[in-house]
């Protein structure tokens, strides 16, 4: 059974730095390119940022230079470092795994929940 387990949600002040952790079961994560993306109340699912299997990094644009993503292939966990965290960045965030060959095979973890409130 492939489970995605995020974990290191919580509340933060603005300006405030706050990491996520997501540890891949039933998989072998350097074969999937892992991402994390996030959902605000009432916002449609966005992308935050995602890494390959060679790690190569993509972010969204209003993260981009505010947070890094990185994967441990050992550990088969991907993390999320968010620093100058802003209120605009409250959400759920999940984690994602894709693999497309030889089929597409995508999963997504249950979310953490991430509030930047003074």
């Amino acid at each position: 059974q492939v489970q995605l387990v995020e974990s290191g949600g919580g509340l933060v002040q603005p300006g405030g730095s706050l990491s996520l952790a997501c540890a891949a079961s039933g998989i072998a994560n350097n074969t999937y390119s892992m991402g994390w993306y996030r959902q605000a109340p009432g916002k449609q699912r966005e992308l935050v940022a995602t890494i390959t299997t060679s790690s190569n990094t993509n972010y969204a644009d209003y993260v981009k230079g505010r947070f890094t993503i990185s994967r441990d292939n050992v550990k088969n966990t991907v993390f999320l470092r968010m620093s100058s965290l802003k209120p605009e960045d409250t959400a759920v965030y999940y984690c994602n795994g894709v693999k497309t060959w030889p089929r597409r095979f995508e999963y997504w973890g249950q979310g953490t929940q991430v509030t930047v409130s003074s």
